[in-house]
C-alpha cells in the first residue's frame, strides 16, 4: 500500500487554512466604507497579501538556509522548500475556488488561467520531488506581489492620493522589475540552457507556462505604469492650470 505524499496533505491543510483566514477577515480587518460595495474583494486581496508576505519571505529564506539548492534547481531541495510549494498550491486552489464562487468568469478568466498554469507546474514539481528549486525561484515574484496587493488595498480604502500610496507605487514598480520581470527572464534562460536535462513533456509544460506568464506580466507592467505614473504625470499640468 502506497503512502500518500506528505505534500498532498500539506496542500490540503494550506487550502483549509486560507479558506478559514478568508472567512475570518471580515471581523479581523473590517472593510472601510469605501470598500463596502465589494466586501468579497476586500477579503480576497487581504488573503492574497498574506500569501505573498508568507511565501515571498519563505522563498528567500529557503535559498538562504540551503544555498546548494541554487546550484541544482532540478534534484536538490529541502523539506522546507518542498513544503513551501505545497502551501502555495493550497493557496492557489483556494483562490481559484473563491473567484469561481464570487466572481463572474469573464471578469476573472485571466487569473483563473494563471492559477491553472501555476497549480499544474507546481503540482508536477511537488509530486515528482523535482524542479523544486525552480519553483522556489518562481515564488520570488511574490515579493513584488506584496506591494501589488497593498496597492489594491490602498485603492479600495480610498487612499490613492496619499504619500503612502505614492511610496508603494515606487516600491511596486522597482520590485516588479527586480523580482518579476528579471526573475521570469532568468527562468526562461535557465530552461533553454538546461533543455537536455529535462524530459520533453516537462520541458513543454514549463516553456508554455513561462511564455504565458511573461506575456501576462508585460501587460500588467504596462497597466501599472500607465495608471500610477503616466496618467498622474498628465494630471499635474491640469492641476496647475486650475
Amino acid at each position: 500500500m502506497e503512502i500518500m505524499d506528505p505534500g498532498v496533505l500539506v496542500t490540503g491543510a494550506s487550502f483549509l487554512c486560507f479558506r478559514l483566514l478568508n472567512g475570518r477577515l471580515e471581523t479581523l480587518i473590517p472593510a472601510p466604507s469605501s470598500a463596502l460595495r465589494n466586501p468579497w474583494k476586500w477579503r480576497n486581496i487581504w488573503t492574497s497579501f498574506v500569501h505573498s508576505l508568507l511565501t515571498g519571505s519563505w522563498a528567500l529564506l529557503g535559498f538562504y538556509l540551503h544555498p546548494e539548492m541554487a546550484e541544482d534547481l532540478i534534484a536538490t531541495h529541502s523539506r522546507f522548500s518542498h513544503c513551501l510549494i505545497a502551501v502555495s498550491i493550497g493557496y492557489f486552489i483556494h483562490d481559484f475556488v473563491d473567484m469561481l464562487q464570487n466572481q463572474k468568469v469573464h471578469h476573472s478568466w485571466e487569473l483563473l488561467f494563471h492559477h491553472t498554469v501555476v497549480i499544474t507546474c507546481f503540482g508536477i514539481s511537488m509530486l515528482l520531488h523535482r524542479y523544486v528549486g525552480f519553483a522556489v525561484v518562481a515564488l520570488l515574484v511574490e515579493i513584488n506581489s506584496i506591494f501589488l496587493h497593498l496597492r489594491q488595498i490602498l485603492l479600495m480604502a480610498n487612499l490613492a492620493k496619499t504619500t503612502v500610496y505614492r511610496l508603494n507605487s515606487l516600491l511596486n514598480l522597482g520590485t516588479y522589475v527586480i523580482f518579476r520581470i528579471s526573475t521570469l527572464a532568468w527562468m526562461t534562460r535557465w530552461l533553454v540552457l538546461n533543455r537536455e536535462n529535462i524530459p520533453l513533456p516537462t520541458y513543454t509544460i514549463g516553456s508554455v507556462g513561462m511564455a504565458i506568464m511573461t506575456v501576462m506580466n508585460i501587460v500588467l507592467f504596462y497597466r501599472l505604469l500607465r495608471s500610477d505614473f503616466l496618467n498622474s504625470a498628465r494630471e499635474k499640468p491640469c492641476e496647475k492650470e486650475k
